[in-house]
């Protein structure tokens, strides 16, 4: 309490305040999240209104969007001014081009003080709904076929909407689903930065954590992650286990699971935090993001249809193992990953780097021989004139004929 205090007075009597952190898994730390709440907690929002703000990461520049995003969104909560944010690698200052770009960047946020700037606001306020749920229970339970599933909360009560919209959930299924609230859970605290997990995936911190991950989260086939949106996130408490998870690293360890959130508040007015969970499933875990369900369509008997047909799909996607191809975040963030194990991260990832080469992570462009060979001979005949004239006439013919024919096939 003194210490906040303390830091709460030296922003009252500043002109600027510039949030600096490591990007942790897809957003800020935990222990960052938790100073944003104690803001609000204990009521000294006044401090940090009209106070100039910027933002410095430093990451593999892996969702360091998202975390920027949610930093801004932070700020303009506050009612903050918000100047600038830089997001550098983490071996930038050593790049004189980069420490060039750093000094700008300061230079900007003096500016911006100095001559009394203004920029916009880009990120919706956030109303809470005022809707009660009244669950009616369910007409069928769903049998759940041999699958395990597990509904994890920070917020289990059973009367707020998020705790009854959990509770009907359970009342679809047959068999009696375990709910976890992760408040239960011995944890001591966000993850260090420490990186020593990296060797074998062991954490330094001696709790109940790692046992309760791998023993009741990750023998699970179907995970249901039930959250309240708190400003432009879930709860800290989230973030506390998302960021401990990172004892496995950049490994997957829900590989193949279904993952869905039931989410009560304003989701649809924080689209940073959705994109956030589908990352988290996704490009994450390498798992099916099924869906999520919020209380936002203000209506019990059609969010009770809502829960019972997301409690059937996620049943039916996991009987049939089904997990949806990769999209931009999933594609785009594999690369990075890739690339940088690869590379000047592999001594300190070295678990990692095991996963990636037996798992064929390594998925290099330039390891396709047929390619090898195919470009330079192709590359050399289109300069050809009338090479090049019916190579690109033909063109769309060559993989859409071979596509057809694979379209017709019976397999």
């Amino acid at each position: 309490e003194k210490t906040f205090r303390e830091i709460v007075e030296e922003v009252r009597f500043s002109d600027g305040v510039l949030w600096l952190f490591g990007v942790f898994v897809l957003a800020a730390p935990s222990q960052y999240m938790r100073f944003v709440e104690l803001i609000s907690e204990r009521g000294v929002e006044d401090a940090f209104k009209g106070k100039y703000a910027a933002v410095l990461t430093t990451s593999i520049h892996f969702f360091d969007h998202t975390a920027h995003n949610y930093m801004r969104s932070v700020c303009e909560d506050l009612n903050m001014i918000y100047a600038d944010g830089l997001s550098l690698y983490l071996q930038d200052l050593t790049d004189k081009d980069r420490r060039r770009d750093l000094t700008i960047f300061a230079e900007n946020f003096f500016e911006a003080i100095e001559k009394g700037f203004t920029t916009a606001r880009l990120f919706t306020p956030r109303t809470v709904p005022h809707f009660v749920y009244e669950p009616s229970p369910p007409e069928k339970k769903i049998v759940t076929k041999g699958k395990k599933a597990v509904v994890l909360t920070d917020a289990y009560d059973g009367t707020s909407n998020l705790g009854k919209m959990i509770d009907r959930f359970k009342q679809s299924f047959a068999e009696e689903i375990e709910v976890i609230d992760l408040r239960d859970i011995d944890i001591k605290g966000g993850c260090l930065g420490c990186m020593r997990c990296g060797y074998d995936y062991t954490c330094v911190q001696k709790d109940g954590f790692t046992d309760f991950y791998n023993n009741r989260v990750r023998t699970a086939d179907i995970i249901v992650f039930a959250g309240e949106v708190r400003g432009p996130y879930l709860s800290s408490k989230w973030k506390e286990f998302y960021d401990r998870a990172f004892f496995w690293n950049h490994t997957p360890s829900l590989v193949g699971r279904q993952l869905g959130y039931i989410i009560s508040g304003p989701l649809s007015r924080t689209p940073n935090l959705i994109q956030i969970l589908e990352a988290s499933s996704t490009t994450r875990q390498d798992a099916n993001h099924a869906d999520i369900v919020t209380d936002e369509t203000e209506n019990s008997a059609a969010l009770d249809a809502l829960l019972q047909s997301f409690a059937e799909r996620l049943v039916s996607f996991a009987e049939n193992e089904y997990v949806r191809p990769q999209n931009f975040l999933g594609v785009g963030g594999h690369k990075i990953f890739r690339d940088d194990i690869w590379g000047r991260l592999r001594m300190i990832w070295q678990a990692d780097h095991r996963y990636f080469k037996k798992h064929g992570k390594y998925d290099f462009p330039q390891k396709e021989l047929k390619m090898w060979i195919a470009n330079p001979i192709m590359m050399a005949l289109t300069k050809i004139p009338w090479f090049r004239k019916k190579f690109y006439e033909n063109i769309t013919k060559f993989s859409s004929g071979r596509l057809k024919k694979i379209a017709e096939r019976k397999d």
